[in-house]
């Protein structure tokens, strides 16, 4: 596999919402003063680190458990921890780097570029091979966290998109369950063959006409956007092409209608009509199965996506991950905490799935041992995508300049063809001519 994959729409698919603000800290006994190194340990000054990322309580709590665990095997070392939801995260990200207080490590998912480009992340090529061990991990992963020669990001889980789907529908309208290897041809026939067997209120799947495009775009050689070259990945008339194929499968009764797909949303799973049995399937990231599968009694699977002229277009890519800040003190304790989250042994136990499946193979090895059913299902398909990305390569793309009104634009674009506001063709002409603005502001 020559790169990996992430691009927003997928990164914020993966994003906790659920708790509100605040903060956790502590640390194992003394560990800021003690001076008898455990394992791995050293007898080095104390030193403190804050890190802060995005999430929900649960997340919170895993978090620290690792971080606590950190300091009994580097005792010199103090870690303070900060959380706040995805809603206001980066908010308070941006207000610290610009008044110079941000955390020495952090959070950054999708967005990682625009940080990069604003010259605020640390580079961690010094440290590698030293405090930093790289080896086990896929070479997609570094390749993605590496930006205009610098390595500024190290991935702390990984994902696959794919297909949700809930078997039971299938089999309550007598259709098989689709494999890998099928078409979006396939998907629409199927789509609107499961909305009528299954009768009034039922769906075969919801919209993910802004979510799939960046996946669309790869499957025809195409990308979102082209960080080599500094410009947009694609044309307007490729954007056209993949609108106009869900307007016409929403006319075909196929899809969701508008109107149910803003009561219930997919990116919320509490509301979502897979887990209440009335739509069939969806595009999700590979660790949301869990969360989708314990809210319902049907039996949920991951099928690869449709494949485009040029294969699935998906690839086994990084869900978010850890940054160094450019002015802290203490960059060599910054890649050692770095290292112990990807390579040891007892932060992989502790930290499980829930920022992806972890991006190094020996961890990933150890985790799978142990896992239930659900979590066997994931490791399985992100190793069908792992592999066929080796036949298959895709090229890297990253979220273009100004990702934030990238993404409120594309969201307006398809609501205003939901609701008949724009044709197909003026929605898209309007979005592209908006996107090229964004970036040039943004450049």
């Amino acid at each position: 596999m020559k790169k990996s994959l992430f691009v927003l729409m997928s990164a914020l698919m993966t994003l906790t919402t659920a708790c509100s603000g605040g903060t956790g800290t502590g640390s194992a006994g003394n560990a800021a003063t003690d001076t008898k190194p455990a394992a791995g340990g050293d007898k080095s000054a104390p030193v403190e680190l804050r890190i802060m990322w995005w999430g929900d309580q649960k997340r919170a709590d895993l978090t620290n458990a690792a971080l606590r665990k950190f300091e009994e095997k580097y005792p010199n070392i103090k870690v303070v921890g900060e959380f706040a939801p995805s809603s206001g995260y980066f908010d308070k990200l941006n207000t610290q780097l610009a008044s110079g207080t941000a955390p020495d490590v952090f959070f950054l998912g999708g967005n990682m570029v625009d940080y990069a480009n604003k010259g605020v992340l640390l580079d961690l090529a010094p440290y590698v091979g030293k405090e930093l061990n790289l080896n086990d991990m896929d070479k997609g992963m570094i390749e993605y966290g590496t930006v205009k020669g610098k390595l500024l990001h190290i991935s702390a889980g990984a994902n696959a998109r794919g297909i949700v789907v809930n078997t039971d529908l299938f089999n309550k309208a007598g259709i098989p369950v689709p494999k890998d290897g099928w078409t979006w041809d396939d998907y629409a026939k199927v789509s609107k063959e499961l909305a009528d067997k299954l009768g009034k209120g039922y769906y075969g799947t919801y919209d993910f006409t802004v979510d799939g495009m960046d996946i669309s775009l790869k499957q025809r050689g195409k990308m979102l956007y082209d960080m080599d070259n500094a410009k947009l990945g694609f044309e307007q008339k490729d954007a056209e092409e993949w609108f106009a194929y869900w307007e016409k499968m929403r006319k075909d009764g196929g899809v969701v209608t508008p109107e149910q797909q803003v009561s219930n949303p997919p990116n919320d799973t509490s509301k979502s009509l897979i887990v209440t049995g009335k739509v069939a399937m969806n595009l999700i990231a590979s660790n949301q199965l869990v969360a989708h599968q314990n809210l319902t009694k049907d039996k949920l699977t991951l099928v690869q996506v449709p494949r485009g002229p040029k294969g699935t277009g998906v690839v086994f890519e990084s869900s978010q991950g850890l940054s160094g800040y450019a002015k802290t003190k203490h960059p060599k304790e910054v890649a050692t905490l770095m290292n112990y989250w990807i390579n040891d042994p007892d932060a992989a136990k502790i930290l499980g799935n829930d920022r992806g499946v972890p991006v190094t193979a020996p961890m990933r090895e150890l985790l799978k041992k142990d896992a239930n059913p659900i979590d066997q299902l994931i490791y399985d398909y992100t190793s069908r995508v792992s592999e066929a990305t080796t036949k298959e390569p895709v090229k890297v793309s990253y979220n273009p300049p100004g990702f934030t009104e990238y993404s409120k634009l594309a969201d307006t674009t398809v609501q205003e063809v939901w609701f008949g506001k724009k044709t197909v063709q003026k929605a898209v002409e309007d979005f592209y001519n908006g996107t090229l603005k964004i970036f040039n502001n943004n450049k």
